[in-house]
């Protein structure tokens, strides 16, 4: 086995299945009723067996149908975000086994300073350590902390992900349901991109460490709204909310990391992806309805 990765039919998990699948290249994508992932024995068991070249955890809470979940259900988001990279990391460890782990780059908000994305060496500024944030948020920044030092690891943070299929957990059909908007500014991460880009670190001997994972650039709600208008996807009136404020007093429980980052450390490895507004298009030019 070549690669095993962890997830099951999660949105991540089911988009590197779907990129595998017919390569010829030999993979597996379990669940936890497949295989107990949460417990260290069981899977550093299994990959003894398995022997695979790389592991790739895309197994995490994220909330259904948004992160406003996580607010109810803390502790299955603490355990599927923070724990888990810890039981991994402890296996893959004990094993020898050189392992990616798909992270979030929703511990930030805003920008740096001088208006330009943070980099990997940013603290998180949107986390339990700094301010009132999202408990997913949260989470996924300690999820972080447990593995600082880990061995033979990366760790890739995405970004408001999208494809060209029609998903409730895509941007760009979210996008197209929602009855009010909040126009901000974000950098975001095509799926396809993403999963070629992970890939390639693991093929190309990339060096170790964490890597924003996003199409380089950003972009704003209302510009992705007038992309999806221009290719008559949908025919609707789109409204926004005046501003956060009004967006928090009239849809959301828990407040949204909004925020930008910084490309340029997977760039100078010499991986590419195309920029936003390109894979944007991409997808949109490309939309496979559910």
């Amino acid at each position: 086995m070549k690669y095993l990765i962890l997830g099951g039919n999660g949105y991540v998990a089911s988009a590197y299945t779907r990129a595998l699948a017919g390569t010829g290249i030999p993979f597996r994508c379990v669940s936890r009723r497949e295989v107990d992932y949460a417990d260290p024995g069981v899977l550093a068991d299994y990959l003894r067996q398995q022997r695979p070249a790389f592991l790739i955890n895309a197994a995490g809470y994220t909330g259904k149908p948004n992160v406003d979940a996580c607010e109810k259900f803390k502790s299955d988001c603490l355990f599927g975000n923070a724990v888990l990279p810890g039981i991994i990391r402890q296996a893959c460890e004990e094993t020898g086994t050189t392992w990616g782990h798909v992270s979030s780059g929703c511990i930030y908000s805003g920008t740096r300073p001088d208006g330009s994305g943070f980099t990997e060496e940013d603290a998180p500024n949107f986390c339990f350590r700094t301010n009132h944030c999202s408990f997913y948020s949260g989470s996924k920044a300690l999820g972080e902390e447990v593995l600082a030092g880990a061995e033979r690891c990366y760790v890739w943070r995405l970004r408001i992900p999208f494809d060209r299929f029609d998903s409730p957990r895509n941007y760009l059909s979210k996008l197209m349901t929602y009855d009010r908007i909040l126009d901000a500014t974000n950098s975001i991460t095509c799926l396809p991109d993403f999963i070629r880009t992970t890939l390639d670190c693991l093929e190309r001997g990339v060096p170790f460490g964490v890597y924003n994972v996003t199409n380089p650039g950003f972009v704003t709600a209302r510009e992705v709204i007038d992309m999806i208008l221009r290719e008559g996807l949908v025919q609707k009136e789109f409204k926004f909310f005046t501003d956060e404020k009004d967006f928090m007093q009239k849809a959301a429980i828990t407040p949204r990391s909004n925020c930008i980052l910084d490309s340029g450390k997977w760039i100078r490895a010499g991986l590419t992806m195309p920029a936003e507004k390109e894979a944007i298009r991409w997808a949109l030019k490309n939309w496979t309805r559910a």
